[in-house]
């Protein structure tokens, strides 16, 4: 039982501690209800289990049917099913719970709720490699596969909630090219990283290293300037 205990706090502390960060940047007068926000994050292991069965489905039936024999293509076609897939199930269910909840008032609500969805997917993805590799996986992927996740979510959300802006003000146009681009730049964030990840050479390992510093340090300053200028949806 200690052991399981130890595998499962090894698994989800970095996704908590992710979670609670972003909450603390949220205006103390507008906090969102807890409640909501676990449910969120449960909806991120509702997507992460959506995604597996698409992705079990696209490995065995959809990328077998281009025939690429090119493995670094492959990689990359690989890459990018999983980014759309992944990022495709994580704003289905955030959008599901929110788009239409009457908490979501303030544009940094939305991509709050990004992050816990994006947070609780990562989470569960996480136990499963905990438990099937090891606690030798742990420490790597809270410093990287975590907080990419949580990178992947403030772009999308932050769009998110300007599409959700602009459908307050009945811009259908502003609403859905902002839905669209969040949604195109996660994926290719995700993709990107992946790919990289996945490379076995010294190019690729220090391509990854340079995305992820980069990223985490826009993602933090995006972070403060969405709290910093958080603002109203509603009139």
């Amino acid at each position: 039982m200690m052991e399981i205990a130890l595998y499962v706090g090894a698994a989800v502390i970095p996704a908590i501690f992710l979670m609670r960060y972003v909450y603390t940047q949220d205006s103390p007068e507008d906090r969102e209800p807890p409640a909501l926000l676990w449910r969120l994050a449960l909806s991120g292991v509702y997507a992460a289990l959506v995604a597996m069965v698409l992705e079990w489905i696209e490995d065995g039936l959809i990328i077998p049917a281009f025939h690429i024999q090119d493995k670094m293509t492959l990689l990359i076609v690989q890459m990018l099913f999983v980014g759309l897939t992944e990022e495709g199930c994580k704003l289905y269910f955030l959008k599901k719970r929110t788009w239409n909840n009457i908490n979501f008032n303030y544009t940094y609500d939305g991509m709050m709720y990004s992050v816990f969805v994006s947070l609780g997917f990562a989470a569960f993805e996480n136990i499963l490699y905990v438990f099937n590799y090891g606690l030798s996986v742990a420490f790597s992927r809270a410093i990287f596969a975590i907080p990419a996740h949580f990178g992947f979510s403030v772009i999308m959300g932050i769009m998110y909630a300007r599409a959700k802006f602009c459908d307050s003000r009945g811009d259908g146009v502003g609403k859905t090219a902002n839905m669209l681009l969040g949604y195109i730049l996660a994926v290719a964030m995700h993709a990107f990283y992946d790919t990289t990840a996945s490379m076995n050479s010294n190019m690729g390992t220090g391509v990854f290293l340079i995305f992820v510093v980069i990223m985490y340090f826009v993602i933090y300053r995006l972070i403060k300037h969405e709290a910093r200028t958080d603002r109203p949806i509603y009139y």
